[in-house]
């Protein structure tokens, strides 16, 4: 590639080689001029194009995006591009050349890093929900800290490609951000593990700001979510702080988008309950649960034997994303089994212990008073001494 200006005497070569060239040569520069402007006006055309894709809501997020980075395209660049097309009809010397090549070098380089800068920014933004600038995405508060990483990246690789384009071995340079890149990452290591977990957060969507989840022993609102922890706002009324990293290696609910939530209840009865009236209590709560608007009955059946209890299982759905609306509609059959149980006569069973004594004569003695038969009267005659 011919070489560009590097020294004063080259600035003089360059303009007397210039004056003969304009001389020699003017009505092919005259039509490359022409030539450069047709090219120069359909380029900016295309990029007044790429700015009216960006106002456009109706279309795809694709289009939005590839319109964003299109506009982003520098009129430096447009120039140097119509130039180097058109040079080579033109016949231009050796230095002149040489410097159209090199500026078309540096103006591609630039301009592609801006090109990936907009789209890299572009899709993260629509994954985070922040497209058009408007700030409410699930991370908010690390897109600025992402665009700074994205710009310093591009630029630094687009410098590279222009010092090795002119001639500079960047081989040392390359192996010293290499080196260093290593040293940083091993020092913020914890920082880099969340920054990729927020990451996560932003491209796989988990959770959002305002979303209730459930994760370990706690529960909460999600208010904040940054680039190293993200801010729960518990049941109990205190603010939870998370590292992201530990957020997503455990199993997280989230509540948030629950189209029905599912309800378990263990009625217990005590054993003296007759079997008649064991055999339709699933029949008396699934009435119950049906009766509710807002609940669906699944089963209700006995399933344990316990120390003390009959053991029965409910399960039922309420059809609501609420938690308050969920909680109202497992009161509201709690209470109504409540008041059936206690019109059927159905005592709720509690842990207890029974002990059974005997008399001296080995008969068992009850622990509650056995029914009076008409044998088990008192006899009223006195009883004759003994001989």
């Amino acid at each position: 590639m011919p070489t560009p200006i590097q020294s004063l005497g080259d600035l003089e070569q360059f303009w007397q080689q210039t004056l003969d060239w304009i001389g020699s040569h003017y009505l092919s520069i005259a039509i490359a001029c022409a030539s450069g402007a047709l090219i120069i006006a359909l380029l900016y055309g295309l990029r007044m194009l790429g700015t009216r894709l960006c106002r456009r809501e109706h279309l795809g997020h694709w289009s939005r995006i590839i319109g964003r980075a299109i506009a982003r395209t520098n009129i430096f660049f447009i120039v140097m591009l119509a130039a180097r097309l058109v040079s080579g009809y033109a016949t231009p010397p050796a230095v002149v050349a040489g410097t159209i090549g090199f500026l078309f070098t540096v103006a591609t380089a630039v301009q592609a890093a801006l090109w990936v800068r907009e789209l890299i920014i572009g899709i993260v933004e629509h994954r985070a929900g922040e497209e058009d600038g408007v700030s409410s995405s699930t991370l908010g508060s690390a897109i600025g800290i992402i665009r700074l990483l994205v710009t310093a990246v591009c630029f630094i690789v687009a410098t590279l490609l222009i010092l090795d384009n002119i001639g500079v071995n960047i081989t040392g340079l390359v192996a010293s951000l290499g080196i260093g890149g290593i040293a940083i990452g091993l020092a913020a290591q914890g920082i880099f593990s969340d920054l990729f977990a927020s990451l996560a957060i932003i491209f796989d969507k988990p959770f959002r700001r305002g979303d209730t989840v459930k994760w370990d022993q706690t529960t909460g609102t999600v208010e904040s979510i940054g680039l190293k922890t993200t801010r729960l706002r518990s049941t109990a009324g205190e603010e939870v702080v998370i590292s992201n990293t530990n957020l997503l290696n455990k199993e997280l609910h989230n509540l948030a988008h629950t189209l029905r939530r599912r309800a378990t209840l263990m009625l217990s009865v005590t054993y003296q309950t007759p079997p008649d009236v064991c055999r339709r209590i699933p029949e008396m709560v699934k009435a119950i649960v049906t009766a509710h608007d807002k609940a669906v009955f699944l089963h209700c059946c006995m399933v344990n034997f316990a120390p003390s209890s009959l053991d029965y299982e409910l399960l039922f759905d309420v059809l609501d994303e609420d938690g308050e609306v969920f909680n109202s509609a497992r009161h509201d059959i709690c209470i109504a089994i409540l008041e059936t149980f206690a019109k059927e006569g159905i005592e709720f069973a509690y842990p207890t212990q029974t002990t059974f004594t005997a008399a001296p004569d080995g008969r068992m003695i009850m622990p509650y008073p056995e029914p009076a038969g008409p044998s088990d009267k008192p006899s009223r005659k006195a009883a004759t001494p003994p001989a």
